[in-house]
């Protein structure tokens, strides 16, 4: 018995022992096919077998099979499950190479990141708070919303439509705005090098050739100097090499809107050559009256692969657009008085009105704005890496608005409405061009225009008179940009990795008034006002000028043109900046940890010239440079904790140069005496859970930003146009942010988020009140506003989103999604902080908005290959009315202040709505809207 049991115990080693050794190994890399970047935590397994494997930080992974063939599983939360055949001998071990996984979505883009210019975050290695919006959720929920608006379900992000123009939108990040927000485009900074702001109007076919949108919260992993003080939102467009096809499309969506859009792609010819070209229209009515907007997109982008070691990619983009605007801020009195059954007409809009029966509008913005880039990686060994973007941008256009009075009242006076609220363009035609008619609310209400010089003479003065009327003029705000980006990367060791380069940029802002529409008028007079030999209206070197020539308010498809023969009026000058900047960073990486230093230092130059405000002999026309240095260093540190947990810490410091405006304030030539640059320092941490069904980001961060300048827009009825200068703002924004997604199972997917903020301002600042003219109010005495602990404003600071997709049948998928938005505070507004006691921001109400979308993606061609999509959206599904923001202060009144209960009730029955006092100026959200879209992908 003994011997037999020997001889079992021998037989089965025997077979345990073959077993072991006839063991083969599987292995290769998982990375995204659209960012290129590792996928660490990505599910591996042999189908059919009871153990896996997971991928490393590098996206690594090696597999031991007792099988000798088979079919490999690759599976991650957000990607489309990948099955591969393998073949393996015993004791040997096979490489499957590079496995790419596509994003689990009906419609997909790609996008090869080779250049390190663009500074992409990778998933557990970059110790930074990020999110990652890919080309095809970008295509199927955009629809006609605005491009800011896909981050809106991103922790610690707020989007508002603003006025509701098209491309007017505007977006926040941890309570901070657009100016304090780096915009890069394939790594090249695109905030305007003046005041750093974006106009997404400019932008509008970004949307269409963008591959992946990156949001980083907080000081971001950007190594170039730049205004990163909320975020950074890098976009990454088209590359000339993705694959080959096409794709024709169509959409359509409420107030008219109409879209077309065609592209092509040859892919990567045999003789290194590629080409992708992209053509959009966009035309619609606008969601808010009188808004019609029209805007086109071109995309050109062309590569060649000279070597292995040279490839080169230029790009040339554009989108030239005109739209109405919503200007003008509203109170809820009048969103009530033009609405019905006691709720606001939200689509009010005080700004237009018909001129013979067509729509006409005093706020009409018009640009376009090209950049041209040419991208060079030299791949010069193994181990070193020089990528060089050279660029150049051309913006022309401007706004319009109303200039000048009739019997000293302004074109936005109710005397000029109609019963419905809108502007009687008709009336202001037949004054201006003297006809006698009758202006309500004036004694005698019939006026007669005089003639001056043989003309009705229109200009910018305001007096009360009957030879004045009522122009459109424009502002125009064009420039000339160019700079280039050179990094050299280079691995000193397997563990260390070097980078560093310049940030060269030259920049000069052309800014003047011209005539838009004269309204009847013959002629316009330049009427030039001169104090102390210096004109703060008009050309002082050619004064009182009549003109008579009006520019149409439409962009100029040729981006080059010259602007010098125009004539101009109440303003001209040039602001110019050089930029000098350079980086360094210093990176560590193992399995487990990646560390990074990185330090920058950009010296800034100010030019400022006037050919309107001073003599030409005066010194001042033309200011020598005044350079300022500027900076930051900042590091973090990740750490893998195991193949699900990390953790990470980053922190960092900017002394940021301020704006051209805080340079030389009030539209002069005189160098601001406190000129001082603004500090900020930032501290963030994370934890990340990663598996194959759950994914889930905990952050937390406080910023601390002192010396902070600031122009606001005054919305005082009697300074039309005038604004307010701040100084000595400090300012400290803290929160938590939680985001996470899950596969429950293979055909339903969740994703959510929850932000929390404290944004306050801490002590007190100073501000200065000028007119539209840069003339100081009340003689410009500075006035002490106490902030200390007010809320930020104009940014909500608690957000939350829940949202799913179901595939109902192979290919056909519902998705819906829940924002909830509270603690929303208004814009500063000065007036009601001039003294200790007030009652701080107003809080805005809460509110709560659904989107619903359905998508369909139909296999046709021969083989299947080519697809007609289509996707429905329908946003603010609920017809919610809520407030978007709010540009005053006043908080509802309390019983102390009324003498009665019954004046009390009354007060609240009629001066207040939804627990908001009826006086505050607000742009609402939009209500209910859809959009539908089909394209046909080849």
């Amino acid at each position: 018995m003994k011997k037999v049991s020997i001889n079992l115990f021998s037989i089965v080693f025997l077979l345990m022992t073959t077993a072991m050794f006839s063991q083969g190994k599987i292995k290769g890399t998982v990375i995204d096919n659209e960012l290129n970047g590792s996928l660490p935590g990505v599910n591996i397994v042999v189908k059919g077998a009871a153990t896996g494997a997971s991928t490393d930080i590098d996206g690594k992974f090696i597999l031991n099979t007792t099988a000798t063939s088979g079919q490999v599983v690759v599976s991650y939360i957000g990607y489309k499950t990948l099955t591969i055949n393998f073949t393996v001998k015993s004791g040997e071990t096979v490489d499957l190479g590079t496995i790419k996984l596509a994003s689990d979505s009906n419609q997909l883009d790609e996008v090869v990141v080779k250049s390190s210019v663009i500074d992409v975050a990778k998933d557990r290695k970059t110790p930074v708070a990020v999110s990652t919006i890919k080309a095809s959720e970008i295509q199927q929920k955009l629809g006609n919303q605005e491009f800011p608006e896909i981050l809106k379900n991103t922790p610690s992000v707020y989007a508002s439509k603003a006025g509701g123009g098209f491309g007017d939108s505007r977006v926040t990040i941890r309570g901070f705005s657009q100016e304090n927000i780096a915009v890069m485009i394939n790594g090249v900074p695109v905030n305007d090098m003046e005041n750093s702001r974006v106009f997404w109007s400019n932008w509008a076919g970004l949307s269409d050739v963008t591959s992946a949108m990156q949001v980083q919260r907080g000081l971001g992993s950007s190594k170039l100097a730049i205004s990163s003080v909320g975020g950074t939102i890098n976009v990454i467009t088209r590359t000339s090499d993705m694959k080959e096809g096409g794709v024709v499309s169509v959409g359509t969506a409420n107030n008219n809107y109409l879209k077309t859009q065609t592209s092509y792609s040859t892919g990567k010819m045999k003789n290194g050559l590629s080409a992708s070209i992209l053509l959009s229209q966009t035309r619609g009515d606008g969601y808010v009256d009188g808004t019609k907007f029209e805007g086109a997109n071109y995309f050109i982008a062309l590569g060649y692969e000279i070597n292995p070691k040279h490839d080169i990619q230029f790009t040339f983009t554009g989108a030239p657009q005109w739209h109405n605007q919503r200007g003008t801020a509203i109170t809820v009195a009048d969103y009530l008085k033009y609405g019905q059954n006691g709720e606001p007409n939200i689509k009010y809009n005080a700004d237009w009105g018909l001129l013979n029966g067509v729509e006409n509008n005093f706020r009409v913005n018009y640009y376009h704005k090209p950049v041209m880039s040419l991208n060079w990686d030299y791949k010069i060994s193994e181990k070193t890496k020089l990528s060089t973007v050279v660029y150049g941008s051309w913006g022309r256009g401007g706004g319009t608005n109303g200039a000048g009075r009739i019997r000293g009242l302004n074109y936005n006076a109710s005397n000029f409405r109609r019963p419905d609220g809108s502007i009687n363009f008709d009336l202001i035609y037949g004054y201006n061009s003297g006809q006698t008619v009758n202006i309500p609310g004036l004694t005698p209400t019939s006026s007669t225009r005089t003639l001056t010089n043989g003309n009705y003479l229109s200009s910018t003065a305001t007096a009360n008179n009957l030879a004045n009327g009522i122009s459109k003029i424009s502002s125009i705000n064009s420039h000339n940009w160019y700079g280039g980006v050179a990094s050299l990367n280079t691995k000193l060791t397997d563990k260390l990795t070097l980078d560093f380069g310049v940030d060269l940029r030259t920049y000069k802002g052309i800014h003047y008034q011209n005539v838009s529409d004269l309204l009847g008028s013959s002629a316009f007079l330049d009427n030039t006002t001169v104090a102390n030999g210096v004109a703060s209206n008009g050309n002082i070197n050619d004064p009182n000028r009549v003109l008579y020539q009006v520019y149409e308010s439409s962009p100029s498809i040729n981006p080059f043109f010259n602007v010098d023969h125009q004539q101009k009026v109440s303003y001209n000058n040039d602001g110019n900046v050089n930029w000098l900047g350079g980086f360094t960073q210093l990176e560590y990486t193992t399995e487990k940890l990646t560390a990074y230093i990185q330090a920058a230092v950009s010296q800034q130059g100010f030019k400022r010239v006037d050919y309107f405000k001073y003599l030409a002999s005066n010194d001042l026309a033309s200011t020598p440079y005044k350079n300022i240095l500027g900076g930051d260093v900042k590091g973090g540190i990740n750490y893998n904790i195991n193949r699900k947990h990390n953790v990470f810490v980053n922190a960092g410091y900017y002394s940021k140069q301020p704006f051209f405006n805080a340079v030389y304030p009030n539209n002069a030539s005189l160098v601001n005496g406190n000129l001082t640059n603004e500090k900020i320092t930032g501290f963030e941490a994370g934890y990340g859970f990663r598996s194959s069904r759950f994914n889930a980001n905990i952050n937390l961060y406080n910023t601390t930003w002192k010396d902070r300048y600031q122009r606001s827009n005054d919305v005082a009825a009697d300074n039309p146009g005038g604004y307010y200068d701040f100084s000595g703002i400090t300012e400290v924004h803290s929160g938590v942010e939680v985001d996470m997604n899950a596969k429950v199972t293979d055909k339903f997917k969740v994703n959510g988020m929850f932000s929390l903020g404290s944004w306050d301002y801490k002590g007190n600042s100073v501000s200065n009140r000028y007119d539209v003219t840069n003339n100081p109010i009340a003689g410009g005495t500075a006035t002490t506003l106490y902030l200390d602990k007010v809320k930020v404003g104009n940014s909500a600071q608690l957000t939350a989103s829940i949202g799913g997709a179901y595939e109902i049948v192979k290919r056909v998928t519902l998705d819906a999604n829940y924002l909830y938005t509270d603690k929303l505070y208004a814009n500063i507004s000065p007036a009601n902080f001039a003294t200790e006691t007030n009652r701080g921001s107003l809080k805005l109400p809460a509110f709560g908005l659904v989107d619903a979308g359905f998508s369909y993606k139909m296999l046709v061609g021969k083989n299947k290959g080519e697809s007609v999509n289509f996707r429905a959206n329908v946003n603010n599904l609920l017809d919610k009315i809520f407030i978007a923001e709010s540009s005053s202060n006043n908080h509802v009144k309390t019983r102390s202040e009324f003498t009665t209960d019954a004046l009390y009730q009354t007060y609240l029955d009629t001066k207040t709505y939804n627990g908001v006092d009826t006086s505050n100026t607000v742009f609402y959200g939009f209500g209910r809207t859809w959009n539908f879209s089909m394209s046909y992908n080849f």
